[in-house]
């Protein structure tokens, strides 16, 4: 038997195919592991026992915003409340905490759209390609629906549209697989029509995508658990069965699931 994969993990990255499953590969310090080709057979993820900053790569005890020290969580502008909730950013009065961060990442164009993950949900994304937005959310189906010049055009256009829709998704029905599919346009129709008859909001910022398709995400899947039972390596150090699926940011095996992202920065092995 080969020796494991090992070292800081970060969260799964992803490639989209229309008509295929998602492709996964779990990057492990400088080797990125493909996934896919280990559904259905016996997986082991173990935690080493050490934990180091995904930016400083500082040995550290506890990770704080999925893998930051927290001198990075407190200093770097992708940690930032903004990030969450981008209709908070300061960057124009003069207060952001790396400004050429924020005018490389959120003084661009950003994407708001409609995904179906649990249900329908409104969201915001940078740049122009939202597809892994949407798997990271493991959303069966997205669309975009408009486009602004900045994170803090996104965040206001997306708070004016969760009046009417849900922002957040509920991760245990998701993973769940019982989701059914939406119409999308006619979804889009109904919650900017919901808008443009409130009193309470004014016009949407930006730019109408009325000639996008929704897009159908298929994952990598052979059976959704029943019950969801959530593995924690802090509380045990190895995580263990058949795997039984990928989606989202989430390892799904007959013996519980994980969230990858949530443990960025520990150092595991692969088996």
């Amino acid at each position: 038997m080969s020796d494991p994969v090992q070292g800081q993990v970060q969260k799964m990255k992803t490639a989209f195919t229309a008509g295929e499953p998602v492709q996964y590969a779990l990057p492990l310090g400088s080797v990125d592991a493909p996934l896919n080709d280990r559904i259905g057979k016996t997986f082991r993820l173990s935690f080493t026992g050490d934990i180091s900053c995904i930016h400083c790569d500082r040995k550290i005890k506890k990770t704080f915003s999925q893998g930051f020290c927290y001198p990075c969580f407190q200093r770097l502008a992708q940690c930032d409340q903004c990030i969450v909730k981008p209709e908070l950013c300061h960057y124009a009065a003069g207060t952001c905490r790396e400004p050429q961060w924020g005018e490389t990442h959120c003084l661009i164009p950003h994407t708001v759209y409609l995904a179906n993950s649990s249900g329908l949900k409104v969201g915001i994304t940078r740049g122009t390609e939202p597809i892994h937005r949407w798997i990271d959310q493991g959303a069966i189906q997205g669309l975009a629906i408009r486009r602004v010049g900045s994170r803090l055009d996104s965040g206001h256009v997306e708070v004016a549209l969760k009046d009417f829709v849900a922002d957040k998704t509920n991760w245990r029905a998701m993973l769940k697989g019982e989701v059914e599919p939406l119409d999308l346009l006619a979804e889009r129709d109904a919650l900017l029509a919901k808008h443009a008859e409130s009193k309470t909001h004014e016009a949407l910022i930006g730019d109408g995508l009325d000639g996008e398709a929704p897009v159908e995400i298929e994952y990598p899947v052979v059976e959704y658990p029943k019950k969801i039972v959530s593995h924690n390596f802090d509380k045990k150090e190895v995580f263990e069965g058949m795997l039984m699926g990928i989606k989202g940011q989430y390892l799904i095996l007959d013996t519980g699931v994980v969230n990858v992202r949530k443990f960025g920065g520990y150092h595991l092995a692969l088996a």
